[in-house]
């Protein structure tokens, strides 16, 4: 693997930190779900039986299984959102289920990609991710793949792209109003962006109104400055677009960015449907990076 293929990072400023002077119980007293007469009970229990302190405190009544991750995600500089996060949807599963299964398999996918395609230094920070039809989970694997760069420590963005039927504002619980539109019709700049409280290294820049001409407005010269910026500001940036096969936007979007990752669904998106996604953005003189076969 070439060494210039690994994401670099700030190690002073970006890497995640052991705080190993706060442990677990001095964690769940700061947020009020311990007492320091509760921590005593639990240290003897942990003694006695020789388990971990989260086991003790759980076994005996005082915390729950989600507490204890939580503690875990603040010990190990993990951001993350908990159960008591309004607006963001459940389908953030990286952000509210760090150590689900499936967040697994999106820190795969991010490994693959830090392999495979990030490399700032030859212009490769943006990624498309496009899909050739509705309903194959692009906004979803999008979202996700945003959280998780954001969680390795990368100062990440998320552009919704969609000008058609944009999701991207209703997933991060997002106020509407201005967003990538406007920016493309010169009514607002590029400060128009969203940060996500509780993931302090992911922004969100939404689609903003839907216009009435989304594939004219990504054709202008104006969008590739708007790249630019973008890229300047941010170590990664993960565009979400609509489906390949209905419209052009795709294109146009990725002809800008230059790299791009295409989601199909089993038993839902035909071969011969994605051949073409393929194809097509590929003549952009785009790279495809990969596919992802979602099931679900």
């Amino acid at each position: 693997m070439p060494h210039e293929n690994v994401l670099p990072m700030d190690t002073h400023q970006h890497r995640p930190v052991v705080r190993s002077e706060r442990t677990i119980g001095a964690i769940l007293v700061e947020e009020g779900k311990l007492t320091p007469r509760e921590v005593e009970r639990v240290l003897e229990l942990q003694r006695a039986e020789h388990m971990r302190f989260g086991e003790g405190a759980v076994r005996l009544g005082f915390i729950t299984e989600d507490d204890v991750r939580f503690a875990l995600a603040k010990q190990y500089d993990l951001p993350h959102l908990t159960s008591m996060s309004e607006g963001p949807s459940r389908e953030l599963v990286a952000a509210f289920a760090p150590f689900h299964p499936r967040t697994e398999e999106l820190r795969g996918l991010r490994t693959q990609l830090l392999i495979r395609w990030y490399n700032p230094e030859q212009g490769r920070k943006s990624l498309v991710v496009a899909s050739p039809e509705t309903g194959e989970g692009r906004s979803y694997l999008a979202a996700n793949l945003a959280i998780v760069f954001s969680q390795l420590g990368a100062r990440t963005l998320l552009v919704d792209a969609d000008l058609r039927r944009p999701r991207q504002r209703q997933i991060f619980g997002l106020p509407e109003g201005h967003g990538l539109s406007t920016l493309l019709a010169g009514r607002s700049d590029a400060k128009g962006t969203f940060p996500v409280p509780g993931l302090n290294r992911l922004s969100v820049l939404p689609s903003g109104p839907l216009p009435p001409n989304p594939q004219e407005l990504l054709s202008r010269p104006v969008f590739a400055s708007i790249m630019r910026d973008l890229q300047a500001a941010y170590d990664v940036v993960i565009i979400d677009t609509p489906p390949s096969a209905r419209y052009a936007d795709a294109q146009s979007v990725t002809f800008r960015a230059g790299d791009a990752l295409i989601v199909t669904r089993k038993d839902h998106t035909p071969l011969a449907t994605t051949q073409r996604t393929i194809r097509e953005l590929a003549g952009t003189g785009a790279r495809v990076v990969g596919t992802v076969v979602n099931q679900y």
